[in-house]
This record gives structure tokens, sequence and C-alpha cells, in this order.
């Protein structure tokens, strides 16, 4: 019932995601933290994002780097002041939610010489159901005018912002977050446009307005409201 805390809790958690998965059994914990994500919106002027780097910020003394029990002292200790920090500037925790590993999938893999797979290649997945959008598409998203609740978002490449992250606030200011571009999509947020992603060339084809993900962010803090759709009544025929 507690808050799993990691740096870095994107791959801890999908560590031990895939073993309750293989257990089948449900895992105790319903969010995690990641102290990267932390760190990042709190600003802390760090060189990069080791967890040597932010227990040198705040003065934590590591003894036995990379092994295990070292590793959770030193993130205790640096944690305690980040989660300070974050109270007393009014940042929002970057709390996300522990999705269980519940669909398996196949993937074809080529397997080594003299290897023999003793069961078929594959792999689990989070399953990843979102709430529909209950706002209207109002289209696409024009450059020097606010987001609107209802818009269609499409993600491409790598954010500085956890992904998940960064999709669960759009969908909490009213988007509806796309997993591809289509002519439908209001917008596509990518750092690198120039990039021959899939998602990128067909924003490209259908001329798709593309925004990276600082402009994005900065848009997501004031999105407008929908606009409410009224329904004209039929008028009444005359016998």
């Amino acid at each position: 019932g507690r808050v799993l805390v990691a740096h870095n809790a994107a791959f801890d958690w999908s560590m031990i995601a895939r073993e309750y998965a293989r257990a089948a059994v449900t895992a105790p914990v319903e969010q995690r933290l990641c102290t990267i994500a932390l760190a990042k919106e709190l600003r802390l002027p760090l060189p990069n994002h080791k967890l040597e780097s932010l227990a040198a910020h705040f003065g934590v003394v590591q003894q036995h780097a990379h092994h295990a029990l070292d590793d959770a002292r030193v993130l205790a200790e640096a944690f305690r002041p980040s989660l300070h920090a974050a109270a007393k500037g009014g940042v929002r925790l970057p709390l996300l939610e522990c999705r269980p590993l519940t669909e398996w999938y196949d993937s074809p893999v080529t397997p080594r010489a003299g290897y023999r797979p003793s069961q078929g290649q594959g792999s689990w997945r989070p399953s990843r159901k979102r709430p529909t959008c209950p706002y209207p598409n109002p289209g696409r998203y024009e450059s020097d005018k606010p987001l609107m609740q209802g818009m269609r978002v499409a993600f491409s490449g790598d954010t500085s912002i956890d992904r998940e992250l960064l999709e669960d606030r759009a969908v909490e200011a009213g988007l509806h977050v796309a997993t591809s571009v289509s002519r439908l999509t209001s917008l596509l947020v990518t750092n690198d446009p120039d990039s021959a992603t899939s998602k990128t060339v067909k924003a490209k084809s259908f001329g798709t307005p593309v925004l990276e993900e600082s402009a994005f962010t900065h848009l997501l803090r004031d999105v407008a409201p929908a606009v409410s759709v009224v329904v004209p009544k039929p008028s009444p025929s005359s016998e």
C-alpha cells in the first residue's frame, strides 16, 4: 500500500512487474515515484541524473556505489531533502500508477546457433486502458493559440519528462492521447521533428502541427475548455 521509490523507477518497476506476472500474483504497490523525475521537477542543478550526482548535491556519502544495500541507503537519504524541497516549493510529486503486466505478446526472435527455446519467444506488456476522452475533437492545434480540451495528441521519441507522466498530465488536462498519427491528430509532440519515425513521417504527410516537449508542457498549464456542442431541437412537424 506504500509508494515504490527508485532511481529510474521505470526500469525497476518493469523488472518487478515481470516477476509478479510470471508468478501470477499482484504486486502490493499501486504507485511509484522516480527520483530522477523528481529532481527534474525540482530543477536541481545536477550535471547528470546519476545517483552519485543526486547524492553529492545533498551531501550524502556513498560507501559502496552500485551495491544494492548502500544504493538504497543513499537514495533514502537523498530522497528526504527532496521531499522537503518539493513541499516547500509546492512542487507536485511525479507519482505514476504501477500498472500490472497482464498481456502476453509474441515477439519473433532469431535464435542463436545451438540455442533451443523451451517456450515460445515473447514478453509481457502492461495493460494500458485510458478512459475515453469526454470532449469532442476541436480540430488541429493552431500556432499562438492555447490547447483545447478534446484535442488529439500523439507523442514520438524520447521525452525529458517520463512519458507516462506526460501522457497522464495531458489526459488530466482534458486532451485525448493517441497511440498513432492520423488525419484527426491535432498535434504531434516530439523533440526530434526531423527523425524518420512512422509518426513524424505521417505528421508531415498529413500536415499535422508538430511541437517540442517544452512548448507543449508550457501550453499544458492553461488548456482552454471544450466548446459545448449545442444539438438543435427538431422543429415540430406539421400535420
